[in-house]
Formats: C-alpha cells, sequence, structure tokens
C-alpha cells in the first residue's frame, strides 16, 4: 500500500470495532511534523462524520524513515484518557550561558490523565529558573493545566545543570590509553616449550 502512496492505519477504542483505513503518506507526514499531531484530532473516513481520535502509535521504517503504519485511538469525550504530553523547553539557563553549565534534559515528555478537551499540545519548561550550577526543575515545580493530572512523582527531575568538565577531567577524557609492555608479555606457548625442553636436559643429565 505504501507504493501507492498510501499509509495503512487502524482506529479503534472502547465501544467500537476497529476499522482498518488508510491515509495520503505525504498528507499524513506532514501532519505528524505539525503540533496539532500531539493532541485531539478530528478524524473523517471518506467524508463520514469526524470522530475525536489520539494518534496511539507511528511505526517507520528502520532505514528510510518512512511512516508505514499508524494506530489511530478513538476517545469518548466524557471519559478520562491516558496520555504523553511532550515538554517545551523555552527560554534560556542562567547557568549554563553565564557560568558555563551543562543542561541535562532528563524527560521530554510526561504521562497524564484528563478528559479529552482538557488535554493539551504541550507544556511549557522555563529554563531561566535554572541559575546556578546544580540547580533543578522537578515535577512538582510545574503547575499542571486546568483538567490535567501528571500521572509522575514530584521528585522526578526534568532538567538539571551540571558542572562544566574541567580542563583536567578533559585530558583525562581524551588521555591516550596505556601501552602494554611487549617485551614483558610472555607468550603461552613459548613458555611450556621452554619448560619441556629445560624438563628433556634435566632427565639426560
Amino acid at each position: 500500500m505504501r507504493r501507492d502512496g498510501q499509509v495503512p492505519a487502524v482506529i479503534y477504542g472502547p465501544g467500537t470495532e476497529p476499522r482498518n483505513v488508510s491515509a495520503e503518506a505525504r498528507m499524513l507526514e506532514k501532519f505528524l511534523m505539525s503540533e496539532e499531531s500531539s493532541g485531539l484530532v478530528d478524524l473523517s473516513v471518506d467524508g463520514s462524520q469526524p470522530v475525536k481520535v489520539l494518534i496511539q502509535d507511528v511505526q517507520r521504517h528502520p532505514v528510510k524513515g518512512e511512516v508505514t503504519h499508524v494506530d489511530f485511538r478513538q476517545v469518548k469525550m466524557d471519559e478520562e484518557i491516558e496520555a504523553e504530553v511532550e515538554f517545551n523547553f523555552v527560554n534560556e539557563s542562567p547557568a549554563v550561558k553565564a557560568l558555563g553549565g551543562i543542561l541535562i534534559r532528563n524527560m521530554d515528555s510526561i504521562p497524564v490523565t484528563c478528559l479529552p478537551a482538557d488535554l493539551v499540545t504541550h507544556i511549557d519548561v522555563d529554563l531561566s529558573v535554572l541559575k546556578e550550577i546544580d540547580d533543578v526543575i522537578r515535577v512538582g515545580d510545574l503547575t499542571p493545566p486546568a483538567g490535567i493530572v501528571f500521572d509522575a512523582e514530584d521528585e522526578d527531575v526534568i532538567a538539571v545543570v551540571n558542572a562544566p568538565i574541567t580542563e583536567e577531567e578533559l585530558q583525562k577524557l581524551e588521555g591516550k590509553p596505556e601501552e602494554a609492555d611487549v617485551e614483558s608479555v610472555e607468550v603461552a606457548g613459548q613458555k611450556e616449550a621452554g619448560e619441556k625442553e629445560s624438563g628433556s636436559e634435566s632427565a639426560e643429565s
């Protein structure tokens, strides 16, 4: 089907029979690159009444990277759903800009529970609060959007600024491996041969 410019997909959800459908490859690729693809989507099949779906899974070719299959999960607007919301990191950390710190992002998204209408496409994380080395942003530091519950521990680290690598540490990382002393290495075969020769000489004497 991919050869015909179509990508196979499936629509499934509570109280509905799974439906095999297809989508035009170029339009689908373009949509998946947009921010809207991470939120609630109105999906219409052959001009039918649109249904509310989430993109549950996207499979890609391991080499070409092309989309090979998509799972659309149909939702009911009055039932809570579990979803993954991406973080959008904004502003710059003073600890990175002024102190040369290294920003480590431990989380790129967060699992949430909410009604479909409350689902957002992203959650902003303000890096400007990271002013000193070792400053941390945790899940508990964020305020969930209205109607959304974070399904993560408050102590989970989203981002942290580590101290910059010192010149000494850098030299150790780039240092050459120690060279083995070839002359001091015994070759097992040679050692056995030498021992046998010594044993023979002792027997002859």
